[in-house]
Parts: structure tokens; C-alpha cells; sequence
């Protein structure tokens, strides 16, 4: 269960992209996408360094709960991904015809970081960039790039035996973004048909079952 790359993603709803405090009568504005997006990718980034620095190569040949995916497979589609990432909030054309290179642990924690660090200009919000199978709003990219930290986030943690402690804030953030792609992911066969979850559950996990997974999954 990924995110589908294949197929133009559908056009996000509106988003205020512009890092503006007060609407034209002085009272607070809806918080940008930056505002929103941001924070949750820096933390869930980090999140995954921690994991990913941690998995031991005897793992690496594990399921997942990405069906698809083993450890070492999903470490290599992740690692794709933000690095194409980190690209598209640069505004970046993509390299043409190239495979995608091996990725190592330590390779999936510099694509981390990189995606993180270009994410932390709130122009890569604005406009519309290159991404997955095309063009597509800026705003929309970093909203893929938070759902395929977390969940992917949470899919290598839980395959190696790892906590993977998201904050309150990250965690609705994450969870506005599944639900975002959600019917597009499933119709395009990256998400499994949702799973029933609480919805007093904590917001992660809400978001984990709006993306076919199981919270308490395990191997």
C-alpha cells in the first residue's frame, strides 16, 4: 500500500499559500500551507532518520505492513520519492530516463533531510511544480511528501520493531493529508481499502486506517 505515482493526482482544494497573519479585514487567516504542512514534514523527517538509521541489514528482508514492500524495497521507493521531492519544492525539471539508484538506510536519511530542508521555503508552496506523474500544485506536492514520510514513517518503524512517536499537531496534519488522497491513492491501488478505526482513536492512527492500514499490525 503506496501512494499511486502513476496517475495525475486530482486538484487539491484550495489552499492559502500566501504567509499572510491577517485577512484584508485585520482578522487571523486560515493558516497557510506552509504553516500547516511544514512543521509535520520537519518532524516526521526527523522521525524517520531515527528509524532509518536504526534497521539492521538481517531486516531488510522483512514484510511491512506496505504489503508490496519489503524492508529494503520500501527503503528504495521512499528514498525515490523524497529526493524527487526535494525537487519539486525547488521548482526543479526532473532528470530524464534515469533508474532509480539503490538506496541505502543512510540514503534514505540524506533524501530525509534533503526534502525536509527544501520544504522549509515557503515559496516551494506556491506555483506548481513537477512531480510524480506531472505537473501539479506546489502545495499538493509537500501534501504527498508529509503522507509518504508518516505512513511510510510508521510502516518501516513497525517492521523493525520501532516506535515511531508522532506529536499531537503532526499527527492531524498527517491525517488531513491521507484523507486528501486517500480516494485517489485507492482508486490507483497505492492505498487497500480502509480500515475501520475509532474515531476516538488518536489521529495517527485514524490516518493509518484511512490508508488500509492496521495500527496494531505486526509481523
Amino acid at each position: 500500500m503506496s501512494t499511486s505515482m502513476n496517475a495525475p493526482a486530482p486538484a487539491p482544494a484550495p489552499v492559502n499559500s500566501e504567509h499572510d497573519e491577517h485577512d484584508e479585514h485585520g482578522e487571523d487567516a486560515a493558516p497557510s500551507a506552509y504553516d500547516t504542512l511544514y512543521p509535520a514534514i520537519r518532524e516526521c523527517a526527523d522521525a524517520v532518520a531515527v528509524t532509518v538509521s536504526a534497521i539492521r541489514s538481517e531486516q531488510l528482508g522483512g514484510r511491512t505492513p506496505c504489503e508490496k514492500f519489503t524492508v529494503a524495497e520500501l527503503l528504495e521507493h521512499l528514498g525515490g520519492t523524497l529526493s524527487a521531492s526535494a525537487r519539486a519544492a525547488r521548482k526543479e525539471s526532473r532528470s530524464g530516463g534515469d533508474a532509480a539508484p539503490a538506496m541505502s538506510p543512510a540514503d534514505v536519511v540524506e533524501a530525509a533531510e534533503r526534502a525536509a530542508v527544501a520544504w522549509a521555503d515557503p515559496a516551494g508552496y506556491e506555483g506548481a511544480t513537477e512531480f510524480g506523474p506531472g505537473e501539479m500544485p506546489a502545495a499538493f506536492a509537500a501534501t504527498i511528501t508529509l503522507e509518504e514520510l508518516a505512513v511510510h514513517g510508521w510502516d518501516l518503524a513497525r517492521a523493525t520493531g520501532r516506535p515511531f512517536a508522532l506529536g499531537e499537531e503532526t499527527a492531524r496534519a498527517a491525517l488531513g493529508a491521507v484523507e486528501q488522497i486517500a480516494e485517489h491513492a485507492r482508486a490507483t491501488g497505492g492505498f487497500g481499502p480502509p480500515v475501520p478505526v475509532s474515531v476516538d482513536a488518536p489521529a495517527f492512527h485514524r490516518a493509518l486506517g484511512a490508508s488500509g492500514r492496521n495500527p496494531e499490525w505486526s509481523d
